[in-house]
């Protein structure tokens, strides 16, 4: 039986740059290379715009605005319970294979907790909010919306958490660079709501090991912290 090929460290790397299109720019559209490196961190506004300056062969950031504004690369917490740009074709799974991660963190933290609501709760409630967030809202419209139907509840309140576990998209300002210091949230055009979790997690997978593989259980447990 033949013995496959062995790469040496550098080798590796440099296929894993390659991949990430980090050894040189290249001429290819914003939602393509968004989905050739997975995902994009864009905790700060200004990370998904460097980060594919730094991959793409003159790249216009006002194609990104575009993109982001027709939905077709979307910003949301995902992975690691952060801030990530996608394709929207890969949120749905990737929200999916993340959700339970999600509710944990928000649903039962203390801050969550003591507005006297339980994850139940928000399950119950989160077919209203999504219907109150199918137009962009900003956090202050938010918090009115929650307060009128709940009442006064502590600070964050409740939207502090369904803004994070829920699948809610942030919407773009339709100025240069999208985002703003004061984000807007909308109801995912695209929903992972009934999706197979193990199938997603699957998609998940193949998509981590096509952009950054060969990788371990662990490599893929730290990446999305699953």
């Amino acid at each position: 039986m033949p013995v496959p090929p062995r790469l040496t460290a550098r080798q590796l790397n440099r296929a894993t740059l390659a991949r990430q299109m980090l050894l040189r720019r290249e001429r290819v559209g914003v939602v393509e290379a968004v989905e050739r490196v997975m995902a994009l961190q864009a905790q700060e506004p200004a990370s998904p715009y460097l980060a594919l300056w730094n991959r793409i062969e003159a790249f216009d950031p006002a194609e990104l605005d575009r993109a982001f504004a027709e939905h077709a690369i979307v910003k949301a917490s995902m992975m690691r319970i952060t801030l990530h740009a996608v394709a929207a074709t890969d949120y749905p799974p990737f929200h999916a294979a993340v959700t339970r991660t999600l509710r944990a963190a928000r649903y039962y933290d203390d801050r969550f907790r003591q507005t006297g609501l339980t994850a139940a709760d928000a399950d119950a409630l989160m077919p209203e909010v999504m219907a109150f967030a199918a137009s962009p809202r900003t956090n202050a419209e938010a918090d009115a919306w929650f307060e009128e139907r709940l009442g006064q509840l502590p600070k964050p309140g409740a939207w502090w958490a369904f803004r994070q576990a829920g699948p809610f998209w942030h919407a773009s300002a339709g100025a240069p660079w999208s985002f703003g210091p004061r984000p807007s949230y909308v109801a995912a055009r695209e929903p992972s709501t009934g999706l197979d979790a193990n199938a997603s997690m699957r998609h998940l997978v193949l998509r981590f090991v096509a952009a950054f593989g060969p990788a371990s259980v662990k490599d893929i447990a730290q990446f999305s912290a699953i």
